[in-house]
């Protein structure tokens, strides 16, 4: 009987095959060379694949395959057939588009293709307890759907509590949807799943149709759906940082207490949040959700929101124009709180243009690592601002995951939009942006408390970082482009 030696030994004995696979090797980078040219975004990253094709092609094409090979050209399809274009309000309804404010910030409104719409109550939901106590009393009251989507769902005290609810409510005849991404959730256990299954949830992970993406399991690290997106029957959405998981309650001893954001709207504007749901299921399943906005829309509030989606498969790199529109306009405060903060060039540009300015320009990030490269890169970055008079905070109490931006007393977001490239380029995210005075009020009072349990980096510090610590910052930063 043959043993893979015996394999190994009798191929690399015949010259013919080996030949014959090296050329299969080297046609496959010339092909990968090709598809890098044709889909570049940065000359930085594109030249070191393609020199690293040439030079190397094994492993370089492997790499290639599980890093760069971007395949999202059928979703952008999808979306142009069947998803924003429908836009998720009827003609009767055009009165709950908030024209002015469209008018005011048309880059994001471009990059969202959806309008500004009035007529919505914003609740910030700080952390983790009071995020699952309100989506969890969310569930518990949805009559018609439920569509959930997570980064992350464990099969852990938490994790168990949401699908119950969920079991429930599809008993009940309520349609729900779950949705999860393969690389977040890599741990979830084939009995979670089937649970769900059984009591007629419908459950898919984002990539399970796309074999290309999922070879030997969930192979490709990049194109992850970073979304938190729960609906609960088209009239309330939740969105934010969390995940479902215990450590999200501060319940993880090495991190402790996790200090996050979400945010409940209730009004039209959780229609925009069903439409990227439906966008990314039909992705997902190949299958079609209807589109079943209320019979009759009903308003919770006076505020305006924009729900912004984006991802790569984006024909540009449109989460980071909004940013970088939104920093350029700056004139007084420009708060930005991040786990991680790997700004690409452009950012980087336009934080030291607006502190030139004489903008308030405050960063904040966590003191204690979770991922040691990123955190490590951060470092690099957020040292590089403090060297150009940007303050930087680190916060002290637990760990921080939250993404908030405040600008001046115009616009606050919240969502699941890291400071990275990754959140910004090869991600699928999701944005929520407030103009209204009471949501950015409810932000700036949470930062300022924020701010209380943060310290504030030195010059001095930065300075006289520890030989190897500076080391190990600056070769973790050489690899910004793709953490």
């Amino acid at each position: 009987m043959f043993g893979i030696d015996d394999i190994l030994r009798a191929i690399v004995a015949d010259l013919h095959i080996v030949a014959l696979i090296m050329g299969g090797i080297y046609l496959l980078a010339v092909v990968c060379a090709v598809r890098e040219i044709l889909n570049s975004r940065t000359s930085q990253g594109s030249i070191a694949w393609l020199l690293s094709l040439l030079l190397l092609p094994v492993p370089t094409v492997l790499l290639y395959l599980i890093f760069g090979w971007k395949l999202f050209d059928d979703y952008a399809t999808d979306r142009m057939q069947n998803g924003r274009a429908d836009r998720p309000l009827r003609a009767k309804d055009l009165a709950l588009i908030d024209r002015e404010t469209d008018a005011k910030w048309p880059v994001q409104v471009h990059v969202s293709e959806l309008p500004f719409l009035k007529g919505n109550a914003v609740e910030l939901l700080v952390d983790g307890q009071a995020t699952f106590d309100s989506i969890f009393a969310g569930i518990d009251a949805a009559e018609e759907y439920l569509l959930v989507q997570f980064y992350i769902v464990r099969d852990d005290r938490l994790g168990q509590a949401l699908a119950e609810r969920l079991i429930a409510k599809a008993k009940a005849g309520v349609s729900v949807f779950l949705l999860y991404d393969d690389i977040g959730s890599t741990g979830m256990p084939r009995r979670y799943r089937r649970q769900l299954r059984e009591a007629g949830i419908k459950v898919s992970s984002f990539n399970r149709r796309h074999k290309f993406l999922r070879v030997f399991g969930a192979t490709r690290i990049n194109y992850r759906n970073h979304r938190k997106i729960v609906v609960a029957d088209g009239k309330h959405a939740w969105v934010g940082g969390h995940n479902v998981g215990v450590e999200y309650l501060g319940e993880d001893p090495k991190l402790g207490h996790w200090r996050d954001t979400h945010v409940k709207v209730s009004g039209p504007a959780a229609l925009g949040c069903a439409l990227l749901f439906r966008e990314d299921w039909e992705w997902a399943t190949g299958e079609r959700l209807p589109n079943r906005p209320p019979a009759a829309l009903e308003t919770f509030g006076e505020n305006s929101v924009l729900v912004m989606g984006s991802g790569p498969a984006d024909k540009l790199e449109e989460c980071a124009i909004a940013f970088t529109d939104l920093i350029g306009r700056a004139r007084e405060r420009l708060w930005i709180v991040s786990p991680y903060f790997v700004p690409d060039t452009d950012i980087r540009t336009a934080l030291f243009a607006a502190r030139l300015r004489g903008v308030d320009v405050r960063i904040v990030l966590p003191d204690n690592p979770d991922h040691a490269l990123v955190w490590l890169a951060s470092m690099a970055h957020a040292d590089s601002m403090v060297q150009h008079d940007i303050a930087v905070y680190r916060y002290t109490d637990g760990f921080l995951h939250q993404k908030v931006v405040l600008m001046d007393d115009q616009m606050a977001t919240v969502g699941s939009v890291n400071f990275d490239n990754r959140s910004f380029a090869i991600n699928f995210e999701i944005t929520l942006w407030f103009t209204d005075d009471e949501p950015i009020g409810a932000v700036e009072t949470m930062l300022l408390k924020d701010l209380e349990s943060c310290r504030q980096v030195g010059l001095s510090e930065v300075e006289t970082r520890p030989w190897p610590l500076y080391l190990a910052s600056q070769a973790a930063r050489l690899l910004s482009p793709v953490l």
